[in-house]
This record gives C-alpha cells, structure tokens and sequence, in this order.
C-alpha cells in the first residue's frame, strides 16, 4: 500500500508549518458547501498529501455508504478568508455523480475514475510518475499557507530543520 490514512500512522504528524485542514469545511465552485476534510491520504515515502478524504454532508442525501469521496490535493485550494476548502472544479450537484471512496485501497483504476470526473487528463507518462501532474500538486493546495519547500506531514518529533 503505497497510500494510506495520516491517523494510521502513529509516527507521523501535520507539520508545524502546514495547516492541518482535517474538520475544514469544503465549498464548491458555487460557493456552496458540500462536505469536511475527514483525512489526508499520503505517501509516506514522498512526504506528501496526495488525496483529501472529504465527508459529504448529510444534506445531500445520499447513501451513508457512499458519503466519502477523495480529492486529489492540486485540484482543491485553501480559501485565504477562511480556514474552509475551496474546490473550483466541483458543486453541490456535480460532486454527486463523483465516485465514492469505500476506505478501501486506492487502486490506479480508481485514480484515474477521480481524474475522469474531475475532467483531468489521464497521465501519459509510466505510473511511477503518476503523481507529477497538476492535479497533485501539494503547492497549488497550500499557495501561501505553507512554503513550497517545506513538506506537508512529518515523523513525530522531527524539527523544521532536520
């Protein structure tokens, strides 16, 4: 599993100078909210959020089952007036035919279902550079928030400088 929940890794923490955007709202392109970040999904080997686990309301009325989706981290943004998540790209409508994240493993098929949905082009490039492609890119999720070079997750214990 090259991908995993941030709360399963007992070792790793938010990094001091990353926002830790779990419980923020989620708003859509039409201002609208649609959900909470619930988790980060990360890889561990890169130091990076690949994935917001985001919780859709309950006023969508959809399944409980079906209420998690995952946001790759480049198509979503910090709102700088608010702590909330801003995802241009999706609505309180559209994010209904986005297909659900069952907390399972996340498989390439799955990556590319997301990246259909959210109208993003499939990588043409081998799979171990899947993720370098705009729709993961951590800095255009953080902008300002965080600097770029810096990583979004740590070792527990672990300083800024180390």
């Amino acid at each position: 599993m090259h991908l995993q929940r941030l709360r399963d890794l007992a070792e790793f923490e938010v990094a001091d100078n990353s926002p830790d955007v779990r419980g923020w709202t989620v708003r859509g392109g039409d201002g609208k909210p649609f959900g909470d970040v619930y988790e980060l999904i990360v890889e561990v080997e890169a130091l990076k959020v690949r994935y917001l686990d985001v919780e859709l309301s309950a006023d969508l009325k959809i399944s409980k089952y079906d209420r998690h989706i995952l946001l790759p981290i480049g198509v979503a943004a910090i709102d700088e007036e608010s702590d909330s998540v801003f995802v241009p790209s999706l609505n309180s409508e559209t994010v209904l035919q986005y297909p659900p994240y069952n907390e399972i493993q996340v498989t390439r098929a799955y990556e590319e279902a997301m990246l259909r949905a959210l109208n993003l082009p499939l990588p043409a490039a081998p799979v171990q550079r899947f993720y370098d492609q705009p729709g993961y890119d951590e800095q255009t999720f953080y902008q300002s928030r965080r600097p770029a070079s810096s990583d979004a997750f740590r070792r527990r214990g672990q300083q800024l400088n180390e």
